[in-house]
């Protein structure tokens, strides 16, 4: 069943009361295409060294086609105007969701603005999600780490649904039950 995205109440993505002027999450919006291709790719090509353009990820020239359908959707993470901060949920089907595209800009991570914590909140409410999947290089610690802190817990490769589309570089794997209270059911 296509469900057409329906865009999330600022309060279910992580959005505080008194936002406006500081850190936002809001769904995807063409005109933060530019913003978001170079934000993933420098991330992955300078700090990752993965060798990968934005031309090897045809998803990122078609965000609202490729994510924003079903149960999925793209947000970014805006502060003062720029986008620090993107995530995603592709609908895999039978209510799950693989988790990409979770990048935040080097100067914006850690506790004291939150963006990546705030990115992961409410992913899921609107649309009902009953579980999610990521996969990851074995190389990203931090974010494995960031992970397990918020309930995923790590799964072989045999255990995925095989509606989940492997990337090339995933090796390490990911799963987290939505808690009943926060998916609705």
């Amino acid at each position: 069943m296509l469900l057409a995205p329906r865009r999330p109440s600022a309060s279910m993505i992580g959005n505080r009361p008194g936002d406006e002027g500081s850190m936002r999450v809001i769904p995807f919006a063409p005109e933060f295409e530019t913003e978001v291709v170079e934000l993933i790719v420098s991330i992955q090509r300078d700090e990752f060294e993965i060798d990968i353009s934005a031309d090897d990820q045809p998803d990122l020239r078609g965000i609202a086609s490729y994510y924003q359908t079903g149960r999925g959707n793209f947000w970014v993470a805006v502060l003062e105007g720029r986008v620090v901060g993107t995530i995603s949920l592709l609908d895999i089907g039978a209510k799950q969701a693989a988790l990409r595209k979770m990048f935040v800009a080097h100067a914006s991570r850690g506790p004291a603005l939150g963006v990546a914590k705030r990115l992961l909140v409410g992913w899921g409410v609107e649309q009902e999600i009953r579980e999610i999947f990521l996969g990851t290089t074995p190389f990203f610690h931090a974010a494995h780490r960031f992970y397990e802190k918020h309930g995923f817990s790590e799964i072989p490769r045999s255990r995925l649904p095989a509606s989940f589309s492997i990337m090339e570089f995933d090796k390490k794997f990911y799963h987290l039950v939505v808690p009943k209270h926060i998916a609705g059911n």
